[in-house]
């Protein structure tokens, strides 16, 4: 018997859990992965980023679209690890003038990260620019304000919007109002921390072309609550929950087509308020064709670097990104 998802929220966190797979296997000594990347500043110029994807424990929100659990720990950390992590991560990296230090929830979570690691944290980064940590909104409060004190550059955080769908959010099992983000938003900014927005592309429970209009929308609140930078998300499979919609028809993975669609009209919107950016982590997966996949993760890559609209592409083998299913 297929099991509904719940209406009531206390149901939900349930739902989500029954439906999931094993985590995978990791070592508590070192971040699940790094990678170099590299995005525009605010005049424009690209700088290089070391994103360092951190090992610790889970998140305590059970989010429907979420599948980073799969690489989280049940227990937190000892003093000392999430430093060791960063500093053996990045030195497997290049040289880069920003970091970013993601990790599965909230850096101020300090079931996830000790507090009493900030410092040695902050005295790892003192080398960059500029440190940009995920939060979801609920946890900017003074934890923030003590880490920002003690980098000698600037600090950005990233929230988690996804989505202004007032049926969808609640959905989603964030729980999260759009009154509390603009809450949390306006006091990281007041606090002189920059706020960089994530927004869902494709969304459970809509359709395909809702959805891309729901993301526009997204964009447009996000800059409205002072982000400086919005980076598109194409939702992920693989999760269990979105598995289970998928199968019955409430869920439509995006596909490339649709992410540079967001982006296009994310760049319309932005227009000198901020930069959007299509996140490009594991974009194959993504792809319908092989055959026009490197072009067309070129052309996000120039319309992420360049903060303009690429011309389109055709591909005699699927079509093209215009003529998606």
């Amino acid at each position: 018997m297929t099991v509904p998802y719940p209406r009531a929220p206390s149901e939900r966190d349930r739902w989500i859990l029954e439906r999931r797979g094993a985590r995978n296997a990791l070592d508590a000594g070192r971040a699940y992965a790094e990678l170099a990347e590299e995005e525009p500043c605010g005049s424009g110029e690209p700088v290089s980023v070391s994103t360092v994807f951190l090992t610790n424990r889970e998140c305590p929100w059970r989010c429907l679209m979420c599948d980073l659990w799969r690489n989280t720990l049940t227990e937190t950390l000892p003093a000392g690890a999430v430093p060791a992590q960063i500093r053996a991560a990045l030195a497997r990296l290049p040289p880069a003038r920003w970091v970013k230090l993601y990790n599965a929830g909230s850096f101020f979570d300090p079931k996830a990260i000790p507090p009493g690691d900030y410092a040695e944290i902050a005295r790892v980064l003192s080398g960059f620019e500029r440190v940009i940590v995920e939060s979801h909104p609920a946890l900017c409060g003074d934890a923030a304000l003590r880490f920002r004190d003690l980098l000698p550059g600037a600090l950005e955080t990233a929230l988690g919007l996804e989505t202004v769908h007032p049926g969808v959010l609640p959905r989603l099992n964030k729980r999260m109002t759009l009154d509390g983000f603009r809450r949390a938003a306006g006091f990281l900014r007041e606090a002189g921390i920059s706020v960089r927005v994530f927004v869902l592309v494709g969304l459970p429970f809509v359709t395909a072309r809702e959805s891309l209009d729901w993301a526009r929308r997204s964009v447009e609140f996000a800059f409205d609550c002072g982000a400086e930078v919005v980076s598109l998300i194409p939702t992920r499979t693989g999760n269990g929950a979105l598995d289970a919609l998928e199968e019955r028809g409430e869920f439509s993975p995006p596909d490339l087509a649709m992410l540079e669609e967001a982006i296009e009209s994310g760049l319309a919107v932005a227009r000198g308020r901020g930069r959007v950016l299509a996140d490009l982590w594991d974009l194959e997966r993504f792809s319908r064709c092989g055959l026009c996949f490197p072009r067309r993760a070129k052309r996000l890559r120039t319309m992420n670097l360049g903060q303009a609209a690429a011309p389109p592409l055709c591909c005699d083998a699927c079509g093209g990104a215009r003529e998606r299913a």
